[in-house]
């Protein structure tokens, strides 16, 4: 097999579990399989309470919470090298993200922080392969905003030289890749993708998300309730920014409502605002916007987008070769590649740095 074989894991806001992608760097950068393992119900709920300050002993817990994450990523790494036929030694070195459970840049003392719950050493010792992990902090410590940090491994699997190219990647938060023909670009986070939905849905339908967001078309958005979610100053922020569950969670949701409203009319709005923060948020229309995450695979609001762009194509990302569901991961196997060959993985225009850094630390087998 020609090119060296990298493996991504990604778990993010919408904290369901991990994706693990198995990639090749070759001529190209090919995605060659996925696995998704969904974290046990136990270590969600406590990604979940640690995502919250007002939390007890958190620095116990939070060492426990990273080694649960390390053995739910060495698990599916099992799971995919079993399901490839490989061995650990076939693999250079894994990308792994861990879980955010406060993001923070810029903030306190003009640095601030990014954490990402994940014991990497851990994870090497399970897995036999090398681990690059901490990939947001370099960034942050030069001064960006550690996030987006899909828009350079964007660039490299759809960037065109024809023309201008806008990813937008929907999972807990939404961000968006600018990337323009003549090799400039921006990309930033919009605001909430699926973490308020999720949220709702979870709160008063027991289920784990709006599946194509019928619950979402069965209400009807309640205008007066959007305005006051677009008032958010978050959305009037100019790039480069970045955001999180510390921001938009259940006691932001619970600001703005009075009570009264219908559920299935809040969740409609809440799948307005995701659409109209994405749209509002970009600089011109394009006429194509490639979709990836799981909001790819939310029908209505995927039809909502299209009839706010009605000039655009809006696709997901399926359609240029690359499943929405793998994109992430396929981006954190990159940015190992990347670390492995010393090579910058950020893209300062995104993030904010004072330059291309080398992102992440290495964590020998």
């Amino acid at each position: 097999m020609d090119g060296q074989l990298f493996i991504g894991l990604m778990s993010g806001t919408s904290m369901d579990g991990v994706d693990a992608v198995l990639a090749r760097d070759g001529e190209t950068f090919e995605v060659l399989a996925h696995q998704h393992l969904p974290f046990a119900t136990p270590l969600r709920h406590e990604l979940f309470a640690l995502n919250k300050p007002q939390g007890v002993d958190e620095l116990h817990r939070a060492a426990l919470a990273g080694n649960g994450v390390a053995r739910c990523y060495a698990d599916v790494v099992a799971q995919l090298l079993e399901a490839s036929k490989l061995q650990a030694g076939d693999i250079c070195a894994l990308g792994a993200h861990g879980q955010t459970v406060r993001h923070r840049p810029g903030a306190f003392d003009g640095t601030g922080y990014t954490l990402q719950l994940l014991n990497p050493a851990l994870l090497a010792e399970q897995t036999g392969i090398d681990v690059v992990a901490d990939l947001r902090s370099r960034d942050v410590a030069a001064g960006g905003q550690g996030a987006p940090l899909v828009p350079a491994f964007h660039r490299a699997v759809f960037g065109r030289a024809d023309r201008d190219v806008v990813v937008l990647n929907i999972g807990g938060i939404s961000n968006v890749s600018i990337l323009n023909a003549d090799g400039s670009g921006a990309g930033f986070d919009c605001g909430p993708g699926n973490c308020l939905m999720d949220l709702w849905v979870q709160e008063h339908l027991r289920q784990a998300y709006d599946a194509n967001g019928a619950w979402a078309a069965s209400g009807a958005p309640i205008p007066a309730l959007l305005q006051r979610l677009l008032a958010e100053p978050y959305f009037a922020l100019p790039p480069p920014r970045s955001t999180g569950r510390d921001l938009f969670n259940c006691a932001w949701l619970a600001r703005y409502l009075s009570g009264d409203e219908q559920p299935e009319d809040v969740q409609a709005t809440l799948l307005e605002l995701t659409a109209r923060t994405v749209v509002d948020s970009l600089p011109v229309a394009p006429t194509e916007l490639l979709v990836c995450g799981g909001g790819a695979l939310n029908k209505t609001l995927m039809a909502r987008l299209q009839a706010l762009l009605p000039g655009c194509a809006v696709l997901p990302t399926d359609a240029r070769g690359l499943p929405a569901m793998e994109v992430e991961g396929a981006a954190f196997a990159w940015l190992a590649m990347r670390f492995t060959r010393r090579l910058a993985g950020n893209l300062p225009a995104a993030t904010g740095a004072a330059g291309p850094r080398l992102l992440g630390a290495l964590y020998p087998a």
